[in-house]
């Protein structure tokens, strides 16, 4: 037995897909990326996508955007703030563009912001909340609705761990000014790398179609929020009004992202299931903490932090068995060495992020039937 952490999400239609574009010569972001993030705003049910060359570079963009907007702006020295265990590149954009972090503490259950923490983290300070949804689990967003309340506060969303996850019947990624997802190959879907962001708003989404490609007019249409543009073809062709990037992604992965949205819902219903054989197997196993669902799920793989014992011991075991495991993102994510370079706050403790970093880890999840993998798992638990 190989319980691994991910498997494929492709078959026959994606390696048309590339061939297609093979056969097209076109390689270049293009009418194919393009289709894909149509699809992508209607299946979230938001008014724009903007492809990008990852979830790292799609909230790399978000915070940019933020920086250049004439309604929703952020300053260098402002106040965000995040949750203490979340992947690197959720912090990275915010240090990168000088703002300062508050960390916030997690709940040991959802693994998403302690609720008590967070309002109570919220000050005069305070411009925005990156609300990170972990593993494929949504944030309690009607709690986090009340925490702001009349604050003139942005509500931006990670939602790279978590597409097609949804709370009160609305898809998470949704529920802030931007959402951020990611398609790397681990992921629900997956266009190998690739990154997407939605947002309702027009002059956001014309900032992020300027920042993804050099900062240049090119790429937006004929009356737009950021430039006067003008009908000279020539001119417009290498005019920049931004400080941009290039973050744009392939013609192919628009392509194969376009076949594997296609089999989103399916993806999702096996996810689903596995999860709640998982859930049925372990919930009474009493050594472990297991993720709590807040709304519903998508289910990006299944967590366990050890009350107990010592973790390495565990892990060395299931190495030994073939049983593929990560720690729970990052752990407390300010233990690590690089928050040297940021600008930063603590908020009272973080009590529950120290847990998960020195006694959580997580398994993999899949499209396909884990009943197997999930009964072995089991087996091999019973030797710790």
């Amino acid at each position: 037995m190989n319980y691994k952490l991910a498997t494929s999400t492709w078959d026959d239609m994606e390696i048309k897909a590339i061939h297609e574009v093979i056969e097209s010569d076109h390689y270049t972001m293009g009418p194919r990326v393009e289709n894909y993030e149509r699809n992508f705003a209607d299946f979230f049910g938001a008014n724009f996508a903007v492809m990008t060359s990852s979830g790292s570079t799609a909230n790399l963009l978000a915070v940019a955007a933020l920086f250049f907007s004439k309604k929703y702006f952020l300053n260098r020295g402002d106040e965000v703030i995040v949750p203490a265990v979340s992947w690197s590149t959720t912090y990275f954009p915010l240090q990168q563009y000088g703002l300062k972090l508050k960390f916030v503490d997690i709940d040991l259950e959802t693994l998403n912001y302690d609720l008590i923490e967070l309002k109570s983290a919220v000050s005069d300070s305070t411009k925005a909340i990156f609300a990170v949804n972990l593993l494929g689990n949504p944030n309690d967003f009607s709690q986090i609705k009340k925490i702001i309340g009349d604050r003139d506060l942005i509500l931006i969303e990670d939602n790279c761990e978590s597409l097609g996850s949804q709370f009160e019947n609305k898809f998470t990624g949704s529920f802030g000014l931007m959402g951020t997802f990611s398609s790397f190959f681990s992921h629900h879907i997956s266009t190998m790398e690739g990154g997407m962001v939605i947002t309702d708003d027009e002059e956001l989404y014309h900032i992020l179609l300027c920042l993804r490609a050099h900062g240049w007019t090119r790429n937006l249409p004929r009356e737009n929020h950021v430039s006067n543009k003008s009908e000279d073809l020539f001119t417009e062709s290498f005019r920049f009004v931004l400080p941009g990037y290039n973050v744009r992604p392939l013609e192919m992965s628009g392509a194969i992202g376009i076949e594997q949205l296609k089999k989103l819902p399916k993806l999702l219903t096996q996810r689903r299931n596995n999860a709640e054989y998982f859930l049925q197997e372990f919930s009474s196993d009493d050594r472990f903490i297991l993720q709590k669902e807040t709304g519903v799920s998508s289910w990006f793989g299944f967590s366990l932090i050890l009350r107990e014992g010592e973790r390495k011991t565990l892990i060395n075991l299931l190495d030994e068995h073939k049983i593929e495991t990560r720690p729970i993102v990052t752990g407390n994510f300010t233990k690590n060495t690089v928050m040297q370079h940021f600008d930063y706050q603590i908020h009272n403790n973080l009590i529950n992020a120290d847990i998960i970093d020195s006694q959580g880890f997580f398994l993999g999840n899949s499209h396909e039937d884990l009943t197997e993998q999930i009964n072995f798992l089991k087996k091999v638990l019973n030797l710790f």
